[in-house]
């Protein structure tokens, strides 16, 4: 049996496609029995190159759809994920996605979740130009079917990304305007797209502290995407509304569908908190409202998490707020 799978290793890279097709089609089966995978774990250091370079073969056509669907089983085994990544996996499957993802849709979507598993390394060494090429895919609607909906795992990636420093400086980086580009998307029906948004969003947050300009220059996208999700259904009174920015004021002066999603609602009260506790940033939540949204969306509020996620900012607040105040009146008194 060993000489056999090393034989149909051998066979990923025969001349002949239609060799290299029914040896990729042989493996990516071997890869969904975790006996195969085993065999293949333990063959990797040939194994995963020749799946790399059948992957990115300009006529691999089926072989390349199994090549890749082949490389997301594998790579998920860490120890193989990472060992994919110093092979350059990331870059190639990029290229491929680029070129080709158009004409493949199957492919694209393989091509997604492999990233979604590579990502998931951790690796420092984050390219700004392929982050920028998974912002682009992501932003695009790939059609009107959400089932469909081939790049919807990309937000799976980009929530990876932003949790390494490096990530998180590409995405925020304001001449790029990826970041913007990414809030857009939390309007989309696609429940797995608003997640990823608004995890994004709340590990960019993590950097509020040196960032808190470049995020509040994208005020208008960032505090709907943030405080919509935690305003509960009621209309907001005339009086409440005056006090709002348009993009807040007129998605409040109506009922809503609320956000089911205790997670997208817990991620958004993180990023609003890691923002309130810059002076910046508190001063830019005050001027919108945000507090009086909070405490609305709090009397909605039924899951106990998040109901301590919206009172940890609320105490933030009352504490900051008192300091305010008082610095406010101690400005006032003549010197």
């Amino acid at each position: 049996m060993a000489d056999e799978l090393d034989e149909l290793i051998d066979f990923l890279s025969n001349s002949s496609p239609q060799v290299r097709g029914a040896a990729a089609d042989i493996v990516r089966g071997l890869t969904g029995d975790s006996d195969g995978l085993r065999s293949l774990a333990a063959r990797a250091d040939r194994a995963l190159p020749a799946l790399l370079r059948l992957l990115a073969s300009v006529g691999a056509g089926g072989a390349g759809e199994a090549a890749a669907d082949s490389l997301v089983n594998l790579s998920q085994d860490g120890d193989l994920a990472a060992r994919l990544v110093v092979l350059g996996a990331v870059a190639a499957a990029m290229d491929v996605m680029v070129k080709r993802g158009g004409e493949q849709p199957k492919l694209a979507r393989s091509l997604v979740m492999l990233l979604v598993n590579l990502t998931q390394v951790g690796d420092e060494k984050v390219q700004g130009l392929y982050v920028a090429k998974l912002v682009r895919s992501f932003c695009r609607s790939s059609c009107d079917s959400e089932d469909e909906d081939i790049f919807e795992h990309i937000a799976s990636i980009l929530v990876n990304i932003s949790k390494v420093e490096a990530g998180r400086r590409i995405l925020m980086e304001p001449k790029r305007g990826l970041l913007k580009q990414i809030i857009g998307q939390f309007d989309s029906t696609n429940q797995l797209r608003k997640k990823g948004v608004a995890g994004t969003i709340r590990n960019c947050c993590f950097e509020a502290d040196t960032q808190i300009q470049n995020l509040l220059s994208i005020a208008e996208y960032l505090w709907p995407a943030l405080l919509l999700p935690v305003a509960g259904k009621k209309i907001y009174s005339e009086e409440d509304r005056s006090k709002m920015p348009p993009e807040l004021a007129n998605a409040l002066s109506h009922e809503r569908e609320a956000v089911d999603d205790s997670e997208i609602r817990e991620r958004a009260l993180e990023a609003i908190y890691m923002i309130v506790m810059q002076d910046d940033g508190r001063k830019a939540f005050w001027s919108v409202n945000g507090p009086r949204i909070l405490q609305v969306g709090y009397e909605d509020e039924e899951d106990l998490k998040v109901m301590g996620a919206y009172e940890l900012i609320g105490s933030l607040l009352v504490g900051k707020g008192e300091i305010e105040q008082d610095q406010e009146q101690g400005e006032d008194k003549p010197q």
